[in-house]
């Protein structure tokens, strides 16, 4: 958090205690860091409700994109094309059977409401659906508090390549460019590379203005006046 009295100080905030804080500080801005509460609706929230400049999306934007099967069809409605995948959340081993019957093999588990590399899971054999699927499950309902999977076609040797997005209350959104974040451990970024090297120019070009056309679609604004 952000408050004239600690200007100098390490600005630390616990959700936790969020109100408490408020009343002992007189806050004025929240800058969530990256990770954890800024990738938490319910955070961004209650900065709103309370009156504080949340630095970041709005709280019905970080809901709607922190949810997998919401944000691919923002996609979908924004004319981004995206790989195969179940147009909703699915809670049986059944119902990962016969998505991987029916687009085939290999496929890829992720918790439908979480992130952070945690409750995922490639599946390259059918006779490991069952228990890849209760696994990752497990693993998300103990992170996120939801057990709900989704599953998508896994693309073998991809790259993970992201784009930087500024959006404004006006309506305006521009990107920032690219950044490769294929160097992973355990689904998590060590590395980013901006430019994203050797990446054709016709790629780039298409992929900053899909990035670009979602954002504005889902009415992303960057809070920071």
């Amino acid at each position: 958090m952000f408050t004239n009295r600690i200007r100098h100080s390490i600005h630390v905030c616990s959700f936790v205690h969020f109100n408490e804080s408020l009343q002992r500080h007189d806050v004025e801005a929240i800058h969530p860091g990256y990770g954890f509460l800024s990738e938490r609706s319910e955070f961004a929230q209650a900065c709103t409700d309370a009156g504080i400049i949340f630095i970041g999306p709005p709280a019905k934007v970080v809901k709607r994109m922190g949810d997998k099967v919401e944000a691919r069809q923002a996609a979908i409605n924004a004319n981004v094309s995206v790989v195969p995948g179940s147009p909703g959340p699915i809670t049986s081993s059944e119902e990962a059977m016969e998505f991987c019957k029916r687009y085939g093999l290999p496929v890829i588990l992720k918790a439908a409401y979480g992130g952070g590399g945690r409750g995922m899971r490639v599946v390259r054999r059918l006779e490991d659906i069952k228990q890849n699927f209760e696994l990752a499950s497990s693993e998300a309902l103990a992170a996120f508090g939801n057990g709900a999977m989704f599953i998508e076609k896994f693309i073998e040797r991809p790259r993970h390549i992201e784009v930087q997005i500024l959006g404004d209350k006006y309506g305006n959104v521009v990107h920032l460019y690219e950044r490769d974040c294929s160097v992973q451990r355990r689904h998590q970024k060590l590395v980013e590379i901006a430019p994203a090297p050797s990446l054709d120019p016709t790629i780039r070009k298409s992929l900053l203005s899909d990035a670009v056309r979602l954002a504005s679609s889902v009415e992303y604004v960057q809070n920071c006046n």
